[in-house]
Parts: structure tokens; C-alpha cells; sequence
């Protein structure tokens, strides 16, 4: 651990000159403070592990200071000090936070007592939020603020996080996601948006293709109160409800041709105006959009604006599927068997030593996602506390097939992405029973963009169990 850096906040001159002295020669960093506003500049300009305060300062009360300084500073340890004590004040400020408590006059040896007692807390505290963050890529407060976990220890989602943390310092800069489903789109998006200045304002998921088409324009602009049947009261679209936010627009590639022109203006001009409104709105919003449709082959094809295209790929960054990051499995697998087993109020199951051998060779077409929804299943049948490969929905380990959901598929084969994608929607609606609910999670898509895909490539249920 690194030298701790001790503040000395008390009235009295000598006192802290002391005391730093004997600290410094102790060992730690000393800082002295002799008043209160003092006091806490040098908690706002320096990095203070612990504060030895006075209950009785000029003008303010020592406990009340406490409570300050731990709502502000809840990771700051305090040893109490004071020359008129009682045992009031000594509950008092335990119950307000402080670690321990001195009467003055103490020896030296008493305080520096105190101060190792107090660094072996902090030493212990640091290796409980590590093992907290162990596989995790970003802090534990990240994680309780993006709701999400971000586990890997490959290069490439190494690599994925330093570009999300790159472009969060730069909140008015769009980006653009692309990867397959279930690679975590989202949860770098998450990251974008709460690693940067907008953090505090609203995180606006939209699932571009799960909005109907009759009430796209709305939905994304709002509308005044009488402009269109239904519409009883004045109503905030995405837009307004992403001021000084950020608006998530998942599988933009499924946003219709008829509003992408409308959406192109409002991210140039950073003003809408609602349905049946003349009067336009300024806002201010960062995009970020995620899809698993190459937005150039849709360009090419004229489903795609392409000046859109440019002004929601500012800043690319792409999320490799699971089968081209092997590493990252087994942390993955380890950290879904305690997390999914806490959930169900479920022991822990042990694994046994081929499970991940064979699951490193099978290519998860439906990438971290799919991993869960098979750790979820094995732990639910699981009865013996014990989870083997027969636990698992993988038949053999033929990496070059996809077993289970679109076992027919060989990625040694023809490689043309919408030929294996009108193969992997067939093979989940069978695997799903014909249920098109259950096929779209099991693809990691919403039901109306199985819909689509399905009008798209002209495939009926019936089809499907051909």
C-alpha cells in the first residue's frame, strides 16, 4: 500500500506541528490545517486517506464536520480527537462514522496505534472491492451506475473499453457500435454515456425497430396536445427526453427510409419540433447507435441514408463475437455461475474440467448472451451441484459448426451474411418450437425485428421446418 496521506485538522498550532512532525517521521504524508475551510480545500485539492479532527474547532462543532466530510467523502477514515470528551460525544461520533476516538493529552505512540489500526482497515477494504472487480474491466461504481458488468480479459474487449472511455471524454461526439447480437452493444454504450459529462442526465434506449410505424414521428419528436387522433395531451418525444443526455438507437439499421431524413436534420440542427407544433426546440443530445447489419451494404442498397450514416459514425467502435475472443469464456462462464446462482438463491455449482474446454471450441452464434441463457438453463436442471458438458446445449465440438441453433451452418462455407442470417432465423423458429417471442430472445433481437427480418427474407413458419 502507499504511503497514507493523513490530515490534521485542529485550532491549535502547535498540536499539528507536532504531530505532522512525528507522522512524517513515521512514515506517512502529513498535511496541517489550522481551520476549517482550510481544512476541507485540502480535502477537495488532495488525495487524504485519514482525518484526525477535533471535535471543538472556532465557530463549529467537530461532530458536525464529521458528518460532513463522510456524506462527502464516504471512503475517508476519522480518528476523533478532544480534550473534553465525554461519553456522549464519543457515541456520537462512532455513530457518524469515525474509527476511533483519542482524548487529549495521548502519547504519540496512542495516535500512531490508532493510524495503523486504521491502515490495515483501509488495506483491507481495497482488497475486498478488488476481488469485487476481479474479471471486471471497469470500476465497481461503473458497473452500479451503467447496471451493467463489462468481464473480459482479452486484448480485443481490452481494447473495446479504452475506445468507449476515449470517446466519453468528448460528450457531443456521435457514435456508432456495430457487432453481432448478444456481443454488448449496449453495455458499451452504457459505458459512453455515464463515463462522460452527461453521466447525471437521462440514458434514452431506443429499439429502433420495435416503434410502429404509425407512431415513429411521434415517438421520436413528440407531438402537441389534438394533433392526430389519441393524442389527449402534449407529449415529449426521444429527443426532448434526451436533453443534456445521451439517445441510445439500437438496430438503427431497421429505421424506416421515411424518418431517417427527419432524424438526419435533428441531429445537424439539434432542433425538433413536435407533430402538430410550429415552434422548433432546441436540444442538446449525444447519439449513439449499435446495429449488426453492416450500414454500408444497406447504403449500397438504398435502404440507408449515407449522409446519416456519416453523422452517426463520428466514432466507430466495433465488438469482435465471442468465438474470436476464447479468453474471455471462461471468466464469462465463471462469473454467470456465481451471479445467475445469487439471483436464484441457488449454491454455487462446481464445473466439471472439459465444460470449458468444450465450450472454447463452440462458436456461439448468439455471443455473451447466448453463454448466459446456457449457464441460466444448466443451473435451473441442475440437481447435483455438479455441471458437465451433458449440462450444456452443445452437441460435439466441431468448432467449424454451430450446434443446437443453426447446426446446419458450416463458417467454413459460404460466408454471405444474409444467407447465414435467413439460416439462423429458421433454425432459432424451430428451435423455439415455431414461438416467434421465444425465437427473437433466443436471437437476441426484439419480436418485431423478427418480423421484419422475416418479411425480409420471405420466411413463414412453415418454411421454417423445412
Amino acid at each position: 500500500m502507499n504511503k497514507l496521506n493523513v490530515l490534521i485538522l485542529d485550532d491549535e498550532k502547535r498540536f499539528t506541528e507536532e504531530l505532522a512532525e512525528f507522522l512524517d517521521n513515521s512514515g506517512f504524508q502529513a498535511f496541517e490545517a489550522n481551520s476549517v475551510s482550510y481544512g476541507l480545500s485540502l480535502l477537495k485539492s488532495q488525495s487524504i486517506d485519514l482525518l484526525i479532527l477535533d471535535v471543538r474547532l472556532p465557530g463549529f462543532d467537530g461532530l458536525d464536520i464529521l458528518k460532513e466530510v463522510k456524506v462527502t467523502y464516504p471512503d475517508l477514515e476519522v480518528i476523533v480527537v478532544s480534550a473534553h470528551g465525554d461519553m456522549d460525544t464519543v457515541i456520537k461520533a462512532m455513530r457518524l462514522g469515525a474509527f476511533d476516538y483519542l482524548r487529549k493529552p495521548f502519547r504519540h505512540l496512542d495516535i500512531r496505534i490508532a493510524i495503523e489500526r486504521t491502515q490495515k482497515f483501509l488495506m483491507l477494504q481495497r482488497e475486498m472491492k478488488q476481488l469485487e472487480e476481479k474479471n471486471s474491466l471497469i470500476s465497481k461504481s461503473l458497473e452500479e451506475r451503467i447496471e451493467r458488468h463489462f468481464i473480459g480479459v482479452s486484448p480485443q474487449i481490452k481494447e473495446v473499453l479504452e475506445e468507449a472511455l476515449t470517446v466519453a471524454k468528448y460528450p457531443d461526439t456521435n457514435v456508432l457500435v456495430t457487432g453481432e447480437s448478444g456481443t454488448g452493444k449496449e453495455n458499451v454504450a452504457r459505458i459512453i454515456h455515464f463515463a462522460s459529462t452527461r453521466k447525471d442526465a437521462l440514458f434514452c434506449a431506443v429499439n429502433s425497430s420495435a416503434v410502429t410505424d404509425s407512431l415513429l414521428e411521434s415517438e421520436f419528436f413528440g407531438h402537441k396536445k389534438g394533433s392526430f387522433t389519441g393524442a389527449i395531451t402534449d407529449k415529449k418525444g426521444f429527443f426532448e427526453i434526451s436533453d443534456h443526455g445521451t439517445l441510445f438507437l439500437d438496430e438503427i439499421a431497421d429505421m424506416p427510409m421515411n424518418l431517417q431524413a427527419k432524424m438526419l436534420r435533428a441531429i445537424e440542427e439539434k432542433k425538433i419540433t413536435r407533430v402538430g407544433d410550429t415552434h422548433p426546440i432546441d436540444i442538446d443530445f449525444r447519439i449513439i447507435s449499435a446495429t449488426n447489419n453492416p450500414l454500408d451494404n444497406l447504403v449500397e442498397e438504398k435502404k440507408f441514408r449515407l449522409d446519416l450514416m456519416h453523422r452517426l459514425n463520428t466514432f466507430h467502435i466495433h465488438i469482435p463475437p465471442l468465438r474470436e475472443r476464447v479468453e474471455d469464456i471462461e471468466p464469462l462462464l465463471l462469473f454467470f455461475l456465481e451471479d445467475i446462482s445469487k439471483k436464484l438463491n441457488k449454491s454455487t455449482p462446481s464445473l466439471h474440467e472439459d465444460v470449458i474446454d468444450v465450450l472454447k471450441k463452440y462458436p456461439f452464434p448468439g455471443n455473451v448472451r447466448e453463454l448466459r441463457n446456457m449457464v441460466e438453463r444448466a443451473i435451473i436442471l441442475n440437481k447435483g451441484g455438479l455441471l458437465s458438458v451433458s449440462d450444456f446445449p452443445v452437441k460435439g465440438s466441431d468448432t467449424g459448426k454451430t450446434k443446437e441453433v443453426g447446426e446446419h451452418i458450416d463458417t467454413n462455407d459460404d460466408l454471405n451474411l444474409e444467407a447465414h442470417e435467413a439460416d439462423l432465423i429458421r433454425a432459432a423458429l424451430r428451435h423455439a418450437n415455431y414461438s416467434q417471442t421465444a425465437a427473437a430472445k433466443l436471437l437476441g433481437i426484439e419480436r418485431m425485428a423478427l418480423v421484419r427480418k422475416m418479411q425480409k427474407y420471405q420466411i413463414t413458419n412453415k418454411d421454417a421446418q423445412k
